[in-house]
Protein backbone atom coordinates (compact mmCIF):
# COMPACT_ATOMS: atom_id res chain seq x y z
CA UNK A 1 0.00 0.00 0.00
CA UNK A 2 2.53 2.23 1.08
CA UNK A 3 4.30 1.70 -2.28
CA UNK A 4 1.35 2.05 -4.35
CA UNK A 5 0.96 5.61 -2.64
CA UNK A 6 4.79 6.23 -3.36
CA UNK A 7 3.90 5.82 -6.95
CA UNK A 8 1.17 7.87 -7.45
CA UNK A 9 2.67 10.83 -5.64
CA UNK A 10 5.66 10.47 -7.99
CA UNK A 11 3.27 9.97 -10.45
CA UNK A 12 1.26 13.19 -9.47
CA UNK A 13 4.10 15.13 -9.39
CA UNK A 14 5.93 14.12 -12.47
CA UNK A 15 2.52 15.09 -14.25
CA UNK A 16 2.45 18.33 -12.43
CA UNK A 17 5.86 18.99 -13.58
CA UNK A 18 5.49 18.50 -17.06
CA UNK A 19 2.57 20.80 -16.61
CA UNK A 20 4.41 23.84 -15.36
CA UNK A 21 7.26 22.93 -18.11
CA UNK A 22 4.04 23.14 -21.20
CA UNK A 23 2.93 26.50 -19.61
CA UNK A 24 6.72 27.82 -19.57
CA UNK A 25 6.86 26.55 -22.82
CA UNK A 26 3.87 27.80 -24.02
CA UNK A 27 4.24 31.23 -22.47
CA UNK A 28 2.75 34.21 -23.18
CA UNK A 29 -0.23 32.82 -25.06
CA UNK A 30 -2.15 36.10 -24.79
CA UNK A 31 -0.87 39.80 -24.15
CA UNK A 32 1.53 40.78 -20.98
CA UNK A 33 0.69 43.79 -19.10
CA UNK A 34 3.80 45.42 -17.00
CA UNK A 35 2.24 47.55 -14.37
CA UNK A 36 4.41 50.44 -13.11
CA UNK A 37 3.91 52.95 -9.99
CA UNK A 38 6.12 55.38 -12.20
CA UNK A 39 4.51 57.89 -13.96
CA UNK A 40 4.99 58.26 -18.22
CA UNK A 41 8.96 59.51 -18.91
CA UNK A 42 9.96 58.95 -15.82
CA UNK A 43 13.80 57.15 -15.21
CA UNK A 44 12.52 53.83 -14.13
CA UNK A 45 9.70 53.81 -15.91
CA UNK A 46 11.50 54.49 -19.26
CA UNK A 47 14.02 51.68 -18.51
CA UNK A 48 10.78 49.01 -18.09
CA UNK A 49 8.85 50.48 -21.44
CA UNK A 50 12.47 49.40 -23.04
CA UNK A 51 12.51 45.86 -21.66
CA UNK A 52 8.93 45.18 -22.83
CA UNK A 53 9.90 46.05 -26.37
CA UNK A 54 12.90 43.77 -26.78
CA UNK A 55 10.51 40.77 -24.96
CA UNK A 56 7.15 41.64 -26.83
CA UNK A 57 9.73 40.95 -29.88
CA UNK A 58 11.04 38.03 -28.49
CA UNK A 59 7.62 36.35 -27.43
CA UNK A 60 5.67 37.79 -30.26
CA UNK A 61 2.78 39.06 -27.78
CA UNK A 62 2.01 42.40 -26.93
CA UNK A 63 3.55 43.04 -23.80
CA UNK A 64 1.94 46.37 -22.45
CA UNK A 65 3.12 49.18 -19.41
CA UNK A 66 0.11 50.58 -17.89
CA UNK A 67 1.40 53.41 -15.96
CA UNK A 68 -0.41 53.39 -11.83
CA UNK A 69 1.16 56.10 -10.20
CA UNK A 70 -0.25 57.63 -7.32
CA UNK A 71 -0.81 56.92 -3.36
CA UNK A 72 2.72 55.24 -2.53
CA UNK A 73 2.45 52.90 -5.44
CA UNK A 74 -0.82 51.64 -3.54
CA UNK A 75 -2.68 51.54 -6.51
CA UNK A 76 -0.44 49.82 -8.81
CA UNK A 77 -0.40 47.26 -6.64
CA UNK A 78 -3.67 46.81 -5.95
CA UNK A 79 -4.26 46.32 -10.12
CA UNK A 80 -1.94 43.86 -9.77
CA UNK A 81 -3.25 41.86 -7.07
CA UNK A 82 -6.74 41.95 -8.89
CA UNK A 83 -4.44 41.10 -12.30
CA UNK A 84 -3.88 37.15 -13.48
CA UNK A 85 -1.61 35.41 -11.45
CA UNK A 86 -0.46 33.27 -14.34
CA UNK A 87 2.83 35.75 -15.20
CA UNK A 88 0.63 37.31 -17.81
CA UNK A 89 0.69 40.04 -15.25
CA UNK A 90 3.69 41.66 -13.44
CA UNK A 91 4.76 44.19 -11.67
CA UNK A 92 7.67 46.65 -11.41
CA UNK A 93 8.45 47.60 -8.07
CA UNK A 94 10.59 50.15 -6.44
CA UNK A 95 13.13 48.88 -3.92
CA UNK A 96 10.71 51.41 -1.07
CA UNK A 97 7.55 48.83 -1.24
CA UNK A 98 10.47 45.69 -0.72
CA UNK A 99 12.11 46.66 1.80
CA UNK A 100 11.01 50.16 3.78
CA UNK A 101 7.25 50.12 3.82
CA UNK A 102 6.84 47.37 6.07
CA UNK A 103 8.85 48.70 8.32
CA UNK A 104 7.01 52.83 7.73
CA UNK A 105 3.21 52.00 7.50
CA UNK A 106 1.75 50.05 10.33
CA UNK A 107 -0.85 48.09 8.11
CA UNK A 108 0.49 47.97 4.49
CA UNK A 109 -2.33 46.95 1.71
CA UNK A 110 -0.20 44.09 0.33
CA UNK A 111 2.04 41.49 2.15
CA UNK A 112 5.63 42.16 0.77
CA UNK A 113 6.09 38.52 1.04
CA UNK A 114 3.32 36.98 0.18
CA UNK A 115 1.97 38.84 -2.39
CA UNK A 116 5.46 39.25 -5.03
CA UNK A 117 8.17 36.82 -6.43
CA UNK A 118 10.59 39.42 -7.22
CA UNK A 119 12.41 37.79 -10.43
CA UNK A 120 15.28 40.19 -11.58
CA UNK A 121 16.70 43.39 -10.40
CA UNK A 122 16.00 46.01 -13.37
CA UNK A 123 19.00 48.43 -12.16
CA UNK A 124 20.50 49.98 -9.17
CA UNK A 125 21.39 53.79 -9.31
CA UNK A 126 23.87 55.57 -6.43
CA UNK A 127 23.51 58.89 -5.21
CA UNK A 128 25.42 61.81 -4.93
CA UNK A 129 25.83 64.35 -1.95
CA UNK A 130 25.07 67.22 -3.49
CA UNK A 131 25.82 70.91 -2.00
CA UNK A 132 25.46 74.75 -3.38
CA UNK A 133 28.64 75.59 -5.46
CA UNK A 134 30.18 77.71 -3.17
CA UNK A 135 28.58 76.23 0.07
CA UNK A 136 31.15 76.23 2.49
CA UNK A 137 31.01 72.27 3.10
CA UNK A 138 33.81 70.77 0.51
CA UNK A 139 33.61 67.16 2.49
CA UNK A 140 31.14 65.19 4.30
CA UNK A 141 33.27 65.81 7.07
CA UNK A 142 32.70 69.33 7.12
CA UNK A 143 28.58 68.26 7.06
CA UNK A 144 28.89 65.97 10.40
CA UNK A 145 31.23 68.30 11.76
CA UNK A 146 28.57 71.39 11.68
CA UNK A 147 26.18 68.96 12.57
CA UNK A 148 28.08 67.77 15.84
CA UNK A 149 28.60 70.86 16.73
CA UNK A 150 25.16 72.59 15.83
CA UNK A 151 22.41 69.38 17.17
CA UNK A 152 19.74 69.94 14.68
CA UNK A 153 20.39 73.79 13.12
CA UNK A 154 21.77 71.77 9.47
CA UNK A 155 19.08 70.40 7.14
CA UNK A 156 18.60 67.92 4.34
CA UNK A 157 15.88 67.73 1.81
CA UNK A 158 13.82 64.90 -0.57
CA UNK A 159 10.39 64.77 -1.51
CA UNK A 160 8.66 62.88 0.48
CA UNK A 161 9.15 60.30 3.91
CA UNK A 162 10.47 56.93 3.53
CA UNK A 163 12.14 56.95 -0.04
CA UNK A 164 15.58 56.14 -0.20
CA UNK A 165 17.31 60.15 -0.34
CA UNK A 166 15.38 59.85 2.98
CA UNK A 167 16.29 57.59 4.23
CA UNK A 168 19.80 57.33 2.95
CA UNK A 169 20.13 60.34 5.01
CA UNK A 170 18.59 59.19 8.06
CA UNK A 171 21.37 56.01 7.74
CA UNK A 172 23.87 58.78 7.66
CA UNK A 173 22.78 59.89 10.98
CA UNK A 174 22.50 57.01 12.84
CA UNK A 175 25.78 56.08 11.66
CA UNK A 176 27.43 59.47 12.95
CA UNK A 177 25.24 59.84 15.54
CA UNK A 178 24.41 63.30 14.47
CA UNK A 179 20.87 65.28 14.55
CA UNK A 180 20.01 67.17 11.92
CA UNK A 181 16.46 68.39 10.05
CA UNK A 182 14.59 66.67 7.30
CA UNK A 183 12.41 69.12 4.67
CA UNK A 184 10.09 67.73 2.43
CA UNK A 185 9.48 69.36 -0.96
CA UNK A 186 6.84 68.44 -3.54
CA UNK A 187 8.67 68.54 -6.73
CA UNK A 188 12.68 67.45 -6.92
CA UNK A 189 13.02 70.37 -9.19
CA UNK A 190 12.12 72.45 -6.08
CA UNK A 191 14.46 70.29 -4.16
CA UNK A 192 17.30 70.60 -5.73
CA UNK A 193 17.18 74.33 -6.52
CA UNK A 194 16.67 74.97 -2.53
CA UNK A 195 20.24 72.85 -2.32
CA UNK A 196 21.51 75.54 -5.33
CA UNK A 197 20.35 78.09 -3.66
CA UNK A 198 21.67 77.59 -0.01
CA UNK A 199 18.18 76.89 1.64
CA UNK A 200 18.94 73.34 2.10
CA UNK A 201 22.64 72.56 3.35
CA UNK A 202 22.71 69.27 1.57
CA UNK A 203 20.86 66.64 -0.52
CA UNK A 204 21.26 62.93 -1.73
CA UNK A 205 20.71 62.93 -5.68
CA UNK A 206 21.34 61.17 -8.62
CA UNK A 207 22.54 61.60 -11.28
CA UNK A 208 19.22 61.92 -13.42
CA UNK A 209 17.57 64.41 -10.38
CA UNK A 210 20.36 66.44 -9.61
CA UNK A 211 22.79 65.97 -12.43
CA UNK A 212 21.35 68.61 -14.46
CA UNK A 213 21.66 71.67 -11.81
CA UNK A 214 25.14 69.94 -11.28
CA UNK A 215 26.02 70.27 -14.92
CA UNK A 216 25.00 73.74 -15.14
CA UNK A 217 27.48 74.73 -12.20
CA UNK A 218 24.78 75.88 -9.47
CA UNK A 219 25.27 72.69 -7.59
CA UNK A 220 28.20 70.38 -7.27
CA UNK A 221 28.87 67.00 -5.79
CA UNK A 222 31.05 66.51 -2.91
CA UNK A 223 30.65 62.60 -2.33
CA UNK A 224 29.19 59.55 -3.59
CA UNK A 225 27.04 56.93 -1.72
CA UNK A 226 29.19 53.88 -3.18
CA UNK A 227 31.64 51.25 -2.36
CA UNK A 228 34.17 53.31 -4.96
CA UNK A 229 33.97 56.25 -6.98
CA UNK A 230 31.45 56.52 -9.98
CA UNK A 231 32.93 55.98 -13.32
CA UNK A 232 31.41 59.11 -14.72
CA UNK A 233 32.79 61.25 -11.68
CA UNK A 234 36.01 59.72 -11.20
CA UNK A 235 36.85 63.14 -9.27
CA UNK A 236 34.43 62.50 -6.77
CA UNK A 237 35.14 60.44 -3.70
CA UNK A 238 33.22 57.94 -2.28
CA UNK A 239 31.30 59.11 1.38
CA UNK A 240 34.40 57.51 3.50
CA UNK A 241 36.49 58.93 1.43
CA UNK A 242 35.20 62.34 1.84
CA UNK A 243 35.49 62.01 5.82
CA UNK A 244 32.06 60.28 6.34
CA UNK A 245 31.57 56.68 8.07
CA UNK A 246 33.58 53.67 6.37
CA UNK A 247 31.02 51.05 4.92
CA UNK A 248 28.25 53.95 4.53
CA UNK A 249 26.36 52.83 0.97
CA UNK A 250 22.89 54.39 -0.37
CA UNK A 251 21.21 52.88 -3.41
CA UNK A 252 17.99 52.80 -5.68
CA UNK A 253 16.89 50.13 -7.67
CA UNK A 254 13.57 48.50 -8.90
CA UNK A 255 12.25 45.10 -9.71
CA UNK A 256 9.75 43.39 -11.94
CA UNK A 257 7.78 41.19 -10.17
CA UNK A 258 5.83 37.99 -10.72
CA UNK A 259 2.71 37.33 -8.75
CA UNK A 260 3.85 34.83 -5.56
CA UNK A 261 3.63 30.94 -6.50
CA UNK A 262 3.76 31.59 -10.19
CA UNK A 263 5.36 27.92 -12.02
CA UNK A 264 9.08 27.76 -11.57
CA UNK A 265 9.46 27.16 -14.74
CA UNK A 266 7.26 30.71 -16.05
CA UNK A 267 9.22 32.65 -13.87
CA UNK A 268 12.59 31.10 -14.61
CA UNK A 269 11.70 32.01 -18.67
CA UNK A 270 10.30 35.42 -17.66
CA UNK A 271 13.69 35.87 -15.67
CA UNK A 272 15.75 34.56 -18.27
CA UNK A 273 14.58 36.95 -21.26
CA UNK A 274 14.58 40.26 -19.10
CA UNK A 275 17.95 39.64 -18.48
CA UNK A 276 18.68 39.17 -22.06
CA UNK A 277 16.73 41.65 -22.64
CA UNK A 278 18.56 43.41 -20.27
CA UNK A 279 21.97 42.87 -22.13
CA UNK A 280 20.93 44.80 -25.28
CA UNK A 281 23.81 47.68 -26.06
CA UNK A 282 21.02 50.07 -26.35
CA UNK A 283 19.48 49.82 -22.92
CA UNK A 284 23.29 50.03 -21.63
CA UNK A 285 23.35 53.26 -23.24
CA UNK A 286 20.65 54.33 -22.25
CA UNK A 287 21.54 53.08 -18.86
CA UNK A 288 24.94 55.30 -19.04
CA UNK A 289 22.60 58.35 -19.61
CA UNK A 290 20.46 58.00 -16.13
CA UNK A 291 23.04 57.23 -14.02
CA UNK A 292 21.99 53.80 -13.87
CA UNK A 293 24.05 50.23 -13.20
CA UNK A 294 23.02 46.66 -14.37
CA UNK A 295 22.61 44.65 -11.31
CA UNK A 296 23.23 41.48 -12.21
CA UNK A 297 22.03 38.63 -9.74
CA UNK A 298 20.78 35.11 -9.28
CA UNK A 299 17.49 34.96 -7.34
CA UNK A 300 18.85 33.61 -4.68
CA UNK A 301 21.47 36.75 -4.32
CA UNK A 302 18.80 39.44 -4.96
CA UNK A 303 16.22 37.57 -2.28
CA UNK A 304 19.41 37.97 -0.26
CA UNK A 305 20.40 41.34 -1.01
CA UNK A 306 16.38 42.18 -0.16
CA UNK A 307 16.60 40.86 3.09
CA UNK A 308 19.94 42.74 4.04
CA UNK A 309 18.32 46.47 2.81
CA UNK A 310 15.16 45.38 4.80
CA UNK A 311 17.04 44.51 7.76
CA UNK A 312 18.94 47.69 7.11
CA UNK A 313 16.28 50.36 7.12
CA UNK A 314 14.46 48.60 9.85
CA UNK A 315 16.74 49.79 12.21
CA UNK A 316 16.96 53.58 10.16
CA UNK A 317 13.40 53.89 10.96
CA UNK A 318 13.44 52.69 14.41
CA UNK A 319 16.21 55.25 15.15
CA UNK A 320 14.44 57.78 13.22
CA UNK A 321 10.66 56.94 14.86
CA UNK A 322 9.34 57.66 11.48
CA UNK A 323 5.98 56.10 10.94
CA UNK A 324 3.17 56.43 8.43
CA UNK A 325 -0.27 55.36 8.72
Amino acid sequence: MNAMKLLAGATLAAFSLLGATAHAQDFPSRPVRIITPFPAGAGPEAVVRLVAERLQKKWGKPVVVENKPGANGFIAIDTFKRGSTDGHDLIQLDNVHLVAYPHLFKKLPYDPVKDFDPLVPLFKTYFFVGVSNDSKYKTVGDILADAKARPTALNYGSWSVGNPVHLGSALLESMTNTQMQHVIYKETSQLYTAVATGELNFALGSMATAGPLQRSGRLKFIAVTAPKRHPAFPDVPTVAESGGPAGYEVTGWTTIAAPKGLPKPTAERIQRDIEEALADPEIKQRYATFGYDLFPATREQFNSFIAAESAKYAEVIKRAKVSLD
